[in-house]
């Protein structure tokens, strides 16, 4: 894809999760806002008032302890050292606190700190590369991310040079993928399902293409 293309599709992409956050941390504040009306409405109007003004340039959104605005998924081997890369920067310049596991995945077992990381974030991107399905880990993430937004939270997929299709459908590279599971997970008949499930509902979700052929 062209240059010109690239840096439009990746604008879009950080203007729309600036969005969503200011969007998520608006409704946490009014709600929080909203129960303190009874001790002190003036009080919390101000607080309310505050929060906007800051939450309106995503270089003001709050750090917030132990906790991220935007947890990212992705397959390293894939977009590690390209996509994902310049998506983590271009957040940390907006001071968006993002968690990135630049650790090598050797294991099929997510760790508890990873569990963690998932639970406190506030947004979820997903980067469904062509190969993103053949990594188990990824596809556990997915699982959690799935039901962590169960608390109305949002997902942000980024179909990266594959088809929204063949995520929810399982076709292409990800039909191969799990052919290949199918071969070697050992929990294979309970895992399977869910992971299938997984994709499909994360690819009904409205998201972004990136694309040789976009622009």
């Amino acid at each position: 894809m062209g240059l010109i293309g690239f840096i439009q599709v990746f604008n879009i992409i950080i203007i729309a999760i600036g969005t969503l956050l200011y969007m998520c941390c608006r409704s946490l504040t009014f709600s929080s806002s909203s129960s303190a009306a009874d001790s002190d409405v003036s009080a919390a109007d101000s607080a309310v008032d505050s929060t906007v003004v800051a939450a309106d340039d995503a270089a003001d959104i709050p750090r917030r302890r132990e906790k991220y605005d935007v947890f990212i998924s992705f397959r390293g081997e894939d977009t590690r050292n390209t996509f994902t890369s310049h998506l983590h920067a271009a957040l940390q310049q907006k001071n968006i606190e993002t968690y990135i596991d630049n650790r090598l995945k050797r294991g099929e077992a997510i760790g508890p700190a990873l569990l963690k990381a998932i639970k406190k974030s506030t947004l979820w991107v997903i980067i469904f590369s062509q190969k993103y399905a053949s990594s188990t880990w990824c596809l556990e993430e997915l699982v959690h991310i799935l039901k962590c937004n169960d608390r109305g939270q949002s997902v942000i997929p980024i179909f990266y040079h594959t088809h929204a299709s063949d995520v929810r459908k399982q076709k292409g590279s990800y039909a191969v993928a799990f052919a290949e599971h199918q071969k070697r997970v050992k929990d294979s008949i309970d895992k399977v399902p869910e992971w299938k499930e997984a994709l499909t509902n994360a690819a009904n979700i409205a998201g972004f293409h990136h694309s040789e052929n976009t622009g």
